[in-house]
């Protein structure tokens, strides 16, 4: 059993309760998910099964978009309404400026994970030093904000969805946009509205899934790498494409681009992986078969 499962995570359990619910369904190890959601947070959790698990990083890589609401006047040591409670304020400002602040974080920021994370640190997970109440200097991640759009504002409370690149932490954009205001922020309720083509409309819940009916659920992998452009290769180079070798016959090559990430068929319907052109010639750089 090889594919994707695009699965709706319920608040109160953790990304590997959902990998485990479906190993068991599954009867099968190689299970793993595309990107953590807190226990609190909701939302679309790609799993990956069998081979599948090769290409999670390239589900991973591509942006995602999410729905939050933001609680101005409070700031908690873990960016969300489940920390400690380290200050309050009072909010003496219009929506107007809420808006004006929100918008000013659309483009390239540069936002430092919070402690309370799975990021390692000289091999410590932050999470783990930030319980023992130790904190430490982090390094601030080059993220992208896409779009941002406010949904509804009902002060100290603003709703807002958030397209984003990955790594980004939407507890961090909470806690900088309190900041900014001079207030304190922290992020009251998260859920992931998609991950690249994996939306929320199509996810399926854990409660509905069974061992009988699991497989009419998964997704194969060559739809989902559906954001990548498809090639055709002749089937009589096969043999040298499986075993890893450069391609350099230059009239097969003709139409691809230079270091452009493809999926590849080997003929009209044998998908075989992702592959890439350099100047040495054409390769598969991810088996799938």
């Amino acid at each position: 059993m090889d594919g994707v499962l695009n699965v709706y995570k319920s608040t109160g359990m953790t990304s590997y309760d959902v990998v485990h619910k479906i190993k068991k369904l599954c009867n099968t190890k190689k299970v793993g998910h595309t990107g953590t959601l807190d226990p609190e947070a909701s939302g679309v959790l790609p799993i990956c099964i069998g081979k599948a698990t090769k290409i999670a990083d390239y589900i991973m890589n591509d942006y995602k978009v999410y729905r939050t609401e933001l609680r101005l006047g409070i700031t908690t040591d873990s960016y969300d309404r489940e920390g400690k409670i380290l200050s309050t304020d009072e909010i003496n400002f219009d929506e107007k400026t809420v808006t004006d602040v929100i918008n000013s974080f659309i483009g390239e920021n540069y936002q430092i994970p919070p402690m309370y994370s799975a990021i390692k640190v000289n091999g410590q997970k932050l999470y783990n030093l930030a319980r023992q109440g130790i904190e430490i200097e982090r390094e601030a991640r080059k993220v992208y904000f896409y779009e941002i759009k406010i949904i509804n504002i009902n002060l100290p409370y603003v709703e807002f969805l958030v397209k984003c690149s990955k790594g980004t932490y939407i507890r961090s954009l909470c806690n900088d946009i309190g900041n900014k205001l001079s207030c304190g922020g922290t992020m009251w309720n998260l859920e992931r509205v998609s991950t690249g083509n994996f939306k929320l409309i199509d996810a399926i819940r854990l409660d509905v899934l069974t061992s009988q009916n699991i497989s009419n659920y998964i997704i194969p992998m060559s739809e989902a790498l559906s954001k990548y452009e498809t090639i055709h290769i002749d089937t009589k180079y096969e043999k040298l494409l499986l075993n890893g070798v450069v391609l350099k016959n230059q009239s097969s090559l003709i139409n691809i681009e230079i270091e452009k990430l493809y999926k590849v068929y080997l003929g009209e319907s044998m998908f075989i992986g992702l592959g890439r052109k350099d100047e040495s010639g054409f390769k598969i750089i991810k088996m799938l078969i």
